[in-house]
C-alpha cells in the first residue's frame, strides 16, 4: 500500500520511511507542506502521514484543504503540542488520528492499520475472503487455515486487491499502490507478481478482466 509520509526532520522522517518500507509500504517521504498537498492532489494514497510543522504549509493546512476538496485519505497527523485544544484543532480541521512526538514506529504502524481498517468499513483486524485470510498486523496469509510463504511484493500485492474484493484494478493503479517514487519499475512488474501470487493461492481467486485489469474474488462466489 502506498502511503505519503510528509516530515522535515531528516532523521525522523528517514527513520519512519525506513520503518515504514521494512512493514511493506511503499512510501513516498517529502519534506515540503506544499509539495505533499501537491502530491495528494496528483497521486492516489491508502493513507498520509503529516507533520503539523512543515515548511510552506502545516499539517492541518493541508488537510483542511483536502477536505474541502472532497479528498477522504485517511490522514495520520504528526505533532509535537500535546495541549489538549491543538489536539482538538488538528482533528477538527479533518485529521483522523494523530500522534504526539516522540514517535514510536510501533504505535504509528497501528494506528496507520486502524485507520487503514476504518477506511475500508472494516471491523476484525483480520480480512476475510471466503477460505483466505489476510492480517495485516501480523503480514499472515491463510488458504483454509494453511499459512502462505508471500514475497513482500506479494504480500502487498495480495492486502490492496483483498481490501476491495471484484474491484478491478488497472496495471498503473497497481503500480502505484505497490512502489514508490524512487524505485524502478520493470514493464512487466505487476504481471510476474500476479503470476506468482496466482500460482501460490490456486486457480480462480484472481481473475483477469481484458482491458481493465485484475480483481480477487473467491473461487466460491462462481458457484453461487
Amino acid at each position: 500500500m502506498r502511503i505519503l509520509l510528509a516530515e522535515d526532520d531528516q532523521s525522523l522522517g528517514q527513520a519512519l520511511a525506513d520503518g515504514l518500507r521494512l512493514l511493506g509500504y511503499a512510501v513516498d517521504w517529502i519534506t515540503d507542506g506544499a509539495q505533499a498537498a501537491a502530491a495528494l492532489n496528483d497521486t492516489e494514497y491508502a493513507a498520509a502521514i503529516l507533520d503539523w510543522n512543515l515548511p510552506r504549509s502545516s499539517g492541518p493546512a493541508i488537510i483542511a484543504g483536502m477536505r474541502r476538496q472532497k479528498d477522504a485519505t485517511p490522514v495520520l497527523l504528526l505533532t509535537a503540542r500535546d495541549g489538549l485544544p491543538d489536539r482538538v484543532a488538528g482533528l477538527d480541521a479533518g485529521a483522523d488520528d494523530y500522534v504526539v512526538k516522540p514517535v514510536h514506529l510501533d504505535e504509528l504502524a497501528a494506528r496507520l492499520r486502524a485507520l487503514l481498517r476504518r477506511a475500508d468499513g472494516q471491523i476484525e483486524p483480520a480480512i476475510r475472503l471466503g477460505a483466505l485470510e489476510v492480517t495485516p498486523a501480523a503480514r499472515r496469509v491463510t488458504l483454509d487455515g494453511e499459512a502462505l510463504e508471500l514475497t513482500a511484493r506479494e504480500y502487498a500485492l495480495l492486502e490492496t486487491l483483498i481490501r476491495h474484493p471484484g474491484r478491478a484494478y488497472s496495471r498503473d493503479q497497481l503500480e502505484e499502490a505497490l512502489y514508490g517514487w524512487d524505485q524502478e519499475v520493470a514493464s512487466n512488474a505487476v504481471e510476474v507478481h500476479i503470476h506468482h501470487l496466482r500460482h501460490k493461492l490456486g486457480p480462480g481467486w484472481i481473475r483477469t478482466l481484458r482491458g481493465i485489469g485484475y480483481a480477487i474474488r473467491s473461487p466460491e462466489a462462481e458457484l453461487a
